[in-house]
């Protein structure tokens, strides 16, 4: 837990007070706790509001079905959706605060609280029973990530170098980002392999999870829709590629399809024939 002085911008100091008056008359919930980067005291205009909402065990289910009354009394939302994630919704009020509201029960408190928070209402004593504890990534499924990363460069490769033979560039061109994805995805697992965003949005706070500089060979990429200019940015990320996979695949025990490699590389050279 943090017991630090959080400072929250006018606007989420607003909907707090909303939300904790809510939650406070609903008898299904027992807590809400504050996360995210305030409680880390790294907040900024652009932040949002994270918090945990602690439902009974009993009443879960009916709060699940029934959160859009939930939602309502919160405000005037001008967006709320859960993109199919489980135990989560995703807030856009009208002022543009926005805000992120996870509601777990009771019995799985003590398990989701990896990073530090503060407790704003707790009405059975829950922090009490709550450990925090610092997230581990589990190993295998990083190596699994990265071996998919491995192995789609090179099919996603074949689509790039088909789209430059045909000539259809706006094809190419989005190949181009899905290339330049997995070479971010590959730098940051070479700078932390626990790094969990790697095969989700890996631009997500990209300048927090590792010196930029180290994507500086992919700046040239992001070039003209030209066939000369994509060819080129092409042959710049097969290199960046090359250096990254090789050496993580060798570090973690996976193979590296060099033979592949020779075959899409012999393709790339003809294509800029």
């Amino acid at each position: 837990m943090d017991t630090r002085e959080v400072q929250l911008s006018n606007k989420h100091a607003k909907i707090l007070d909303r939300i904790l008056t809510v939650c406070q008359a609903d008898e299904r919930i027992l807590g809400v706790f504050l996360v995210g980067s305030y409680v880390k005291g790294l907040p900024d205009e652009h932040s949002d509001l994270d918090l945990y909402v602690v439902i009974t065990d009993g009443d879960h289910s009916d709060f699940v079905a029934t959160r859009e009354s939930f939602v309502q009394l919160l405000g005037e939302p001008a967006f709320v959706e859960d993109f199919d994630i489980p135990n989560v919704v995703f807030l856009i009020f009208l002022d543009g605060s926005e805000v992120e509201i996870h509601y777990v029960p009771e019995s799985q408190a003590g398990q989701v609280f990896d990073a530090p928070y503060q407790v704003l209402l707790d009405k059975s004593d829950i922090a009490a029973k709550i450990t925090s504890h610092e997230h581990k990534s589990d190993t295998s499924i990083q190596i699994e990530k990265l071996r998919r990363l491995i192995q789609w460069f090179w099919h996603d490769f074949s689509h790039f170098t088909t789209a430059l033979a045909r000539n259809q560039l706006w094809w190419a061109y989005g190949q181009l980002e899905v290339l330049r994805s997995i070479c971010v995805g590959l730098a940051r697992l070479r700078n932390d392999f626990s790094d969990p965003e790697v095969d989700d949005d890996v631009y997500f706070k990209i300048e927090k999870a590792l010196p930029v500089d180290q994507l500086s060979a992919l700046q040239s990429t992001f070039c003209a829709m030209d066939q000369d200019a994509i060819l080129n940015a092409g042959v710049v990320l097969v290199e960046f590629y090359k250096e990254l996979a090789s050496s993580l695949a060798s570090e973690h025990a996976l193979p590296y399809p060099s033979a592949l490699e020779i075959v899409m590389v012999e393709r790339l050279k003809k294509v800029g024939e």
